[in-house]
């Protein structure tokens, strides 16, 4: 196990930060590890502090990169390591360590592919200040809503991989900075892999240097970036281990589904439709007081649609397979659709009554939206949702690939020796 901290400017924490964490490795972690820090473009003296601490404490190494960036400190270590789980956490050591083994467990032993630490999942315990807290809730809010994502808490700084696994994806993952976590998960769960997520004990650093406001908006043009990627195809990664459907042991035991006949989307598309077009009227005749009727129509659908396109797809049409980016994409195409179908009904109002009541339009929208939900649900029966028709693969075929497994390694992990012998070798290694 390899244990990346990427620093930069922190020639007060550092030196007191590893030693808590070497203690913590030497005396009660299991597995054979070393760690690397990376210093990335710092400008004050952690470079000669790190180079200090790693001559004193065995199994520590530095590498130093003269460009700055989290996820370019991260891609480069972790494609330069030679072990077999790489695991990255702040410098600060704000997550507790107590949840390094149960993070990195399930990667030694194959059954995940990368496990986070999370804030947010239940059993976690955070303390942080209310502003942090409801940025964080509602950016990962986000995720979840425009990418389908399964994960709660993509920005923790405490995850860890299989190495065979995360260096493929390091090549598709564009970002270099804060957006590097979320943007490899979302490629990970695109592609089929399995991201174990580890409740975590959580202490914000007070000196966090990170601009969380600056940093949100960063984040959410990646996510527009990300989605494009997997609407053309460009997200898909080769060479990624095969982890086949889930199975009974037995064969001849019964496996319960949920019914996703017809009867069981009219029923769930109905109740979810119901209750997004409360929340569209709702919405509407509170924008309605501020803003025209088409720019209210607007905002109040756009509001309620990713809602309900993500309730359907979690719910109503649970048959259906394919990436939730051309979900989303699609399910665009279809609020365009249902958007034109109001519009020109409250025009068509404005038209023929211009001096209807509030009342007259909110009965005129209803009518709309009861029109529109029904050809909305055909559409998103027969194209956005569309089952998977294909054969089920047969249990021989599905038993000839079993699980990936890590692989014995061709070179073992970097010894646990004398820093001092590695310094200068270290330092070439990890220059830019």
């Amino acid at each position: 196990m390899d244990v990346v901290i990427p620093v930069h400017n922190e020639e007060r924490a550092l030196p007191g930060c590893l030693r808590v964490l070497h203690d913590y490795l030497s005396q009660r972690f299991p597995l054979h590890w070393t760690i690397t820090v990376v210093d990335n473009a710092s400008t004050d003296d952690t470079r000669r502090v790190a180079a200090e601490v790693a001559e004193q404490l065995d199994g520590v190494r530095v590498l130093h990169l003269d460009r700055k960036g989290r996820g370019l400190a991260l891609r480069t270590a972790w494609s330069w390591s030679d072990a077999d789980v790489v695991v990255y956490m702040d410098v600060d050591l704000s997550t507790d360590l107590d949840a390094l083994l149960p993070l990195v467990a399930p990667l030694v032993n194959g059954h995940s592919d990368i496990a986070i630490g999370s804030r947010l999942a239940r059993g976690a315990r955070t303390v942080r200040g209310p502003r942090r807290e409801v940025i964080s809730r509602c950016y990962n809010a986000l995720i979840r809503l425009t990418h389908g994502a399964g994960f709660s808490d993509a920005q923790c700084g405490f995850k860890a991989a299989r190495t065979e696994v995360i260096r493929p994806l390091l090549d598709h993952v564009r970002d270099d900075a804060w957006f590097f976590d979320t943007e490899l998960l979302l490629l990970a769960e695109h592609n089929g892999l399995r991201v174990h997520e580890v409740p975590v004990d959580w202490v914000e650093d007070v000196d966090s240097r990170v601009h969380v406001a600056k940093t949100a908006l960063d984040d959410i043009r990646g996510l527009v970036r990300v989605a494009r990627a997997k609407a053309t195809g460009a997200a898909r990664v080769s060479g990624l281990p095969h982890r086949p459907e889930p199975r009974p042991l037995h064969p001849d035991a019964v496996v319960a589904r949920r019914d996703t006949g017809l009867l069981w989307q009219l029923l769930s598309f109905g109740v979810i439709g119901a209750l997004s077009t409360v929340a569209t009227l709702v919405l509407y005749a509170v924008l309605r007081t501020w803003c025209g009727p088409l720019l209210a129509n607007l905002l109040a659908l756009t509001a309620t649609t990713l809602l309900n396109t993500e309730a359907n797809r979690r719910f109503t049409f649970t048959g259906a397979r394919g990436p939730s980016g051309r979900v989303h994409l699609q399910g665009a195409v279809v609020f365009a659709l249902y958007y034109a179908l109001t519009s020109v009904a409250l025009l068509a109002l404005h038209q023929f009554a211009p001096t209807a009541t509030r009342g007259t339009e909110l009965a005129v929208l209803l009518v709309a939206s009861v029109l529109g939900t029904a050809g909305r649900f055909l559409l998103l029966r027969t194209w956005v949702f569309r089952a998977d028709r294909r054969p089920a693969a047969r249990a021989g075929q599905i038993a000839s690939n079993p699980p990936a497994s890590n692989p014995p390694a061709d070179n073992p992990p970097a010894d646990n020796g004398s820093a001092s012998d590695r310094s200068a070798d270290n330092d070439e290694k990890g220059t830019e």
